[in-house]
């Protein structure tokens, strides 16, 4: 996979997940400057696991963010289609209380209606093929009543910050994949972030899969973006 475009082959982006698996978290770092620590606390803020509540994490790689959400006791499942990923995970959050690793596909999620009380995906809705089949999927397996909250990269409302944003796209991370060992994650990494719509059209996307009060506040002037929404109470909505 060395280019990017918003028709993923899913066996091809876990085959690079799981080729990076190792390193990922140090590269998410890298990358982000060290805001990915501050992201994943807005995350699990906006979150608000409680004890007794139960959580999934899509997209949670090696369980970073899904630990943090455990943290007041919630019982945390993380959920990823990489196995390469779930091995690490495993591995490393290995006697943690309250987190669970299982294998799975956003669009066909294996868990039963109404599972838990909050669902959360951080910086992993651009990488499944069909965006609002997953969002739709995600309204299924949570409560009425239930949250949603999703962390993504975005786009600067600033026209100067978007275009050195656009130009750290275009330029940087090439530059950081020709010296990488696995160059075709930043190269992904920076088409998927190109193309992927900005913080009014993804909300409209989360409406359109059947969630409610949506809602957006950004991360780090609009690099990132959390999207926030409740299943309604109506349990045929």
């Amino acid at each position: 996979m060395t280019r990017a475009d918003l028709t993923k082959k899913p066996s091809d982006v876990a085959a690079m997940f799981d080729d990076t698996a190792e390193r990922y978290d140090l590269l998410n770092t890298l990358m982000t400057g060290g805001q990915d620590r501050a992201w994943r606390r807005a995350v699990a803020r906006a979150v608000d696991a409680r004890p007794g509540e139960r959580v999934l994490d899509l997209a949670a790689g090696t369980g970073t963010s899904t630990a943090a959400l455990a943290e007041n006791g919630a019982e945390c499942v993380a959920c990823d289609f990489s196995l390469g990923m779930l091995q690490v995970g495993t591995r490393r959050q290995q006697g943690r209380r309250g987190v669970t690793f299982v294998a799975g596909d956003a669009l066909r999620l294996p868990f039963q209606d109404a599972s838990f009380d909050a669902v959360t995906i951080s910086f992993g809705l651009r990488n499944v093929a069909d965006t609002t089949a997953a969002l739709r999927e995600m309204l299924r397996v949570t409560r009425p009543g239930g949250r949603l909250v999703v962390c993504e990269v975005s786009h600067p409302t600033n026209p100067l910050l978007g275009l050195g944003h656009r130009m750290h796209l275009k330029v940087g991370l090439p530059l950081l994949a020709k010296v990488s060992s696995n160059p075709d994650s930043y190269n992904y990494l920076a088409e998927s972030t190109l193309k992927w719509p900005d913080q009014p059209a993804l909300a409209a996307l989360v409406a359109e899969a059947g969630w409610e009060r949506v809602q957006w506040r950004d991360l780090t002037f609009g690099v990132a973006a959390i999207h926030r929404a409740r299943r309604p109470e109506d349990v045929s909505a």
